[in-house]
């Protein structure tokens, strides 16, 4: 199966498939002499980690990473980092129906049809599973651009919005959400009790804020820093839809209003008014913070039964059994950290390699 890699410089390979004996993550281009061990990855993997509260899938897994190669005496040696992450709780015996019928809003049938084949326990390749190996990646990419702080956070769930005035940073960790709203976070946990009781499930967005990323990093046209961003996104499990900055809301603002206007700072650089664009322009970061919001669909694995058809063609109807996120976009937000991570990593790299 091809396109398992992402990046130019700073470059990742993902492997392995979710009810296979482990997965895991290449890391390819990471500068030498960056101090790294299994410790600055964890805890990142344990911010996604399944089981944790009862809003998220009970499938436990620890996911405890091990670095096989590229780190020597605590070191980045330069060579590819592999890094393995073991699956411990594996329950094949859940998908014995899904291999006889396609579950609709998941990737059976799409796989099937391209490739005549497919692994029905969790989806394989096409599970969300394979997402820990990024938040691994991530990780790595985190210590190649210090300085910058990359937060990502829930604003909406099942369709119930935060209150950005009652935005508060700390609140991000202080329930299964990574809701900035307690208010909100409060509310959202009968909406996923009901969407869990009633075998259903809700979707939600996504925020992600990345600070002090410097201005220059991106390229006009084909390595634009925004449509690098948009593509990474793209590839997170469920994902339907991607803004940069104000995104969609930008096409309902005139040309005055979403100006981001500039005027002269202490230091010789602009201080912007707004930041309507998302931290970049044309392509290219600008100083302020780069920001991108997404939307995830509801979870596809329900128990509430659909209409589908079988392998051999006939209709059928299917209800996925075993464990299943009620919210797949709660344990959304550190994957979406880790992408951001990537992409500026790997625009960093660029960016010196043409700059200097």
């Amino acid at each position: 199966m091809s396109y398992n890699s992402f990046g130019r410089v700073f470059r990742f390979s993902t492997w392995g498939e979710s009810h296979g004996p482990a997965i895991g993550a290449v890391v390819d281009g990471c500068p030498p002499g960056l101090t790294l061990s299994e410790a600055d990855i964890q805890p990142w993997l344990d911010k996604r980690r399944p089981g944790t509260s009862r809003f998220t899938t009970q499938r436990q897994e620890p996911d405890q990473v091990r670095i096989l190669s590229g780190v020597f005496e605590g070191k980045t040696t330069g060579t590819p980092i592999s890094l393995m992450i073991e699956n411990v709780d594996q329950r094949s015996k859940d998908y014995s129906e899904v291999a006889l019928a396609y579950r609709p809003g998941h990737a059976d049938y799409a796989y099937d049809a391209k490739y005549g084949f497919r692994d029905y326990r969790g989806g394989g390749r096409s599970s969300a599973r394979e997402t820990a190996s990024r938040v691994a990646a991530g990780a790595v990419a985190r210590l190649a651009i210090p300085g910058v702080r990359i937060r990502a956070y829930l604003v909406e769930l099942g369709g119930d919005a935060i209150d950005r005035a009652c935005f508060e940073d700390a609140a991000i960790d202080e329930n299964p959400f990574f809701c900035p709203d307690r208010a909100a976070a409060a509310r959202w946990e009968k909406i996923v009790d009901d969407a869990r009781k009633a075998g259903s499930s809700v979707g939600a967005v996504v925020e992600c804020v990345a600070d002090g990323v410097p201005p220059g990093w991106g390229a006009p046209l084909y390595a634009k820093l925004d449509s690098e961003l948009a593509a990474a996104m793209m590839s997170i499990n469920a994902v339907k839809g991607v803004e940069i900055g104000d995104g969609f809301a930008a096409a309902r603002l005139t040309g005055e209003a979403n100006a981001d206007a500039m005027r002269p700072g202490n230091d010789g650089k602009p201080v912007f008014l707004d930041n309507h664009a998302g931290g970049i322009a044309g392509g290219i970061s600008t100083g302020q913070p780069v920001l991108v919001r997404l939307a995830l669909k509801p979870t596809s694995s329900i128990l509430t039964p659909v209409e589908t058809i079988g392998r051999d063609g006939e209709a059928a109807d299917i209800r996925t059994k075993g464990r299943h996120d009620p919210c797949v976009g709660i344990r959304a937000a550190p994957v979406v950290e880790a992408m951001m991570a990537l992409v500026l990593a790997d625009q960093k790299l660029l960016h010196r390699a043409q700059v200097g």
